[in-house]
């Protein structure tokens, strides 16, 4: 069996979790997820022990990797219910900041015009001092896949390091012309 796949999920007081026709519904404070499972996992949730089991059908290699995967994606979820998901983000360089303008953020890196980043459905933004930004929300995926998408918007400078980089990245720097040169 899968090492993970096989550990249960602890369900907090204040969350509820349903499966009905081939479909996990998590809704805890925060709000409510839900998603499809295959047909070769099964889920069983046990209110007495306050637990949830993830099972599989078959042993063929596919199968077990979804054992692990589904087990996970449930306990993100739950975790995302009660407390969100969170990514810091920080804009690295002179002249470089954002702003928190109603549900948008306004980056200014260094183009000759602003960078608008709208927010999306079921996010939340937090921005300290116009540098750093957290990326808030209850699907850990969701969070992880907005995170990426500010970051790109001017990836970090091998050279200067300028740019957007998750909070604690380490970038490495290249060596100038200069440096090569002497």
């Amino acid at each position: 069996m899968s090492r993970i796949g096989r550990m249960p999920i602890e369900i907090p007081s204040e969350v509820e979790i349903k499966v009905e026709e081939g479909r996990v519904y998590v809704k805890g404070p925060k709000g409510e997820l839900s998603f499809d499972l295959p047909e070769e996992i099964e889920v069983k949730v046990d209110s007495e022990k306050k637990e949830v089991r993830v099972k599989r059908k078959s042993d063929r290699k596919k199968v077990k990797a979804l054992h692990g995967l589904y087990r996970a994606l449930i306990a993100n979820a739950v975790k995302g219910v009660v407390k969100p998901w969170e990514k810091k983000l920080e804009v690295v360089g002179t002249g470089y900041n954002v702003k928190l303008e109603g549900d948008r953020l306004v980056f200014k890196l260094g183009y000759s015009h602003p960078v608008i980043f709208k927010k999306p459905e079921g996010i939340e933004f937090q921005v300290e001092k116009n540098r750093v930004v957290t990326v808030l929300g209850i699907d850990k995926q969701k969070v992880g896949e907005v995170a990426y998408k500010i970051r790109s918007l001017k990836k970090p400078d091998p050279y200067k390091g300028k740019g957007i980089r998750y909070l604690g990245e380490v970038i490495k720097l290249k060596p100038g012309k200069k440096a090569k040169v002497a």
